[in-house]
């Protein structure tokens, strides 16, 4: 006989749909904001712009019902309302430079890239109906997130943009691998980990209290060390290196709960990147702008000019902000890109900053609920993974902006400006979802009671499929 539980095994998503609602009027409300504040507000534009991000919401909700009905309700409210404080933000940043008599475009070129992110988040939800099928692409995975990461460096294809070169070009416009090199290697780290986890977490001989890994596992270690370091050094770029050997070194930890190769990890690349700084002068020059920011001499060559231009600007936001639309945040370069958070962190103040950082928060720790609630490894070291990406990804940002770490060219999930970052961002949610999803599954559907499906036959299985 039926259960109560086995005839209702979907809940709806009441909570999703609320959240959405809330963020749908953040969206518009910030819209009506920046126009009013530039003169420019017209209701019906602004009523033309509600309903088609309500339209929006109302997609993505159902393709969330239909194809992951039992994934996180949390995730995508999140994330369409960062959306929504970015595309208000950028839009008000070009009403500042046409002021000036710079004529931009920015904020309708990244409502394409929105539309075209949510298009890549549904396909890759229809597409990858089981997350364990990207563990037999583990290799694969590992190569082309190499290969991503070092496009910038091939001449006559590599760009270089504000002192950093992490960017290709691609028909007239500017990629950014480095974005989908992070997915990649989130994939090749959680396949290799959870093969090699037991040999690196419990072989080895003990030090300080530590138990330190045998030098044959040190392989994979060593590679990546010098991956980051050539990465570094080739496209000028500290945060691209510490994005890629930071994400290695913190899946390690999730996989085998050793503080010993964070220390490991944390040693080498502060070696790497102090020999960097002494051998090669372009990252040495990085260096001193991030140090000696404020000297007179720095400044006036042009090195620390962002950087001071957008500490000044957030100090000038105080507490509160100066309100959306009445900041200068056309004062500091790329304000739209580089220092999106600078220009929140001015017209929104301390106070708004701090909001958006919390849902960073949220999202973070979303993703690491599902890591926990997920039933096969891969899953868990993903979703870990993909979750800690985001993290330090803003961490760099965050630091690089308010002058913590040195300033890098890596962008702000969701809120730059840029169709790279928007894209990319939009495929590590979907993968979440659908590791969230599997995760959430009902017993009942996870596997077939003994009783009714018969004597089982073995069957290959997705999680021991081999690796490519």
């Amino acid at each position: 006989m039926a259960t109560v539980s086995e005839l209702r095994v979907h809940r709806g998503r009441r909570s999703e749909g609320w959240l959405l609602v809330l963020s749908w009027a953040l969206a518009v409300l910030a819209r009506g904001l920046v126009d009013y504040h530039a003169d420019y507000l017209e209701l019906d534009e602004l009523a033309w712009y509600a309903a088609g991000f309500a339209g929006v919401l109302t997609v993505l909700h159902i393709v969330l019902r239909i194809f992951a009905p039992h994934s996180d309700q949390v995730l995508v409210p999140v994330v369409t309302g960062l959306i929504g404080i970015a595309l208000a933000e950028i839009r008000r940043i070009d009403f500042a430079y046409a002021a000036r008599g710079r004529e931009t475009d920015f904020g309708t070129t990244q409502i394409g890239w929105a539309l075209l992110g949510a298009l890549a988040f549904i396909i890759v939800l229809i597409v990858i109906r089981d997350h364990r099928v990207l563990r037999r692409f583990t290799y694969t995975a590992g190569i082309l997130g190499i290969v991503l990461y070092l496009l910038p460096a091939v001449p006559g294809l590599g760009k270089e943009i504000n002192g950093a070169k992490i960017w290709i070009g691609v028909g007239g416009h500017s990629l950014q691998p480095g974005e989908f090199a992070k997915i990649l290697l989130v994939i090749f780290f959680a396949g290799y980990l959870q093969t090699n986890r037991d040999a690196l977490a419990l072989a080895g001989p003990k030090f300080l209290g530590m138990r330190l890994p045998r030098m044959r596992d040190m392989g994979p270690l060593a590679v990546m060390f010098a991956a980051a370091l050539l990465i570094m050094v080739n496209q000028k770029d500290l945060g691209a290196a510490l994005l890629f050997f930071g994400i290695f070194i913190g899946m390690v930890y999730i996989a085998t709960e050793r503080i010993s190769w964070v220390v490991i990890g944390l040693v080498l690349f502060v070696f790497g990147a102090i020999a960097a700084g002494v051998l090669f002068n372009h990252v040495g020059a990085r260096y001193d702008a991030w140090l000696h920011a404020l000297d007179a001499d720095v400044y006036s060559s042009g090195r620390s000019e962002q950087l001071v231009r957008g500490l000044f600007g957030m100090a000038s936001g105080g507490l509160f902000g100066t309100g959306l639309g009445n900041g200068r945040p056309d004062l500091v370069p790329y304000a739209e890109s580089d220092f999106i958070i600078a220009s929140l962190g001015e017209e929104l103040g301390l106070t708004g900053l701090m909001a958006i950082l919390t849902l960073y928060v949220i999202l973070v720790q979303r993703a690491m609920r599902t890591a926990i609630g997920v039933r096969d490894g891969f899953g868990k070291l993903l979703s870990a993974g993909l979750g800690f990406a985001v993290t330090l990804q803003v961490f760099i940002i965050v630091g690089g902006v308010t002058r913590l770490i040195p300033l890098t060219g890596l962008t702000t999930p969701f809120l730059a400006y840029g169709g790279s970052s928007m894209l990319a961002n939009w495929i590590v949610i979907a993968l979440i979802l659908r590791i969230s999803d599997q995760a959430r599954q009902p017993a009942a559907n996870a596997a077939p009671k003994a009783e009714e499906s018969g004597p089982r036959r073995r069957r290959p299985d997705l999680e021991e499929a081999p690796q490519r």
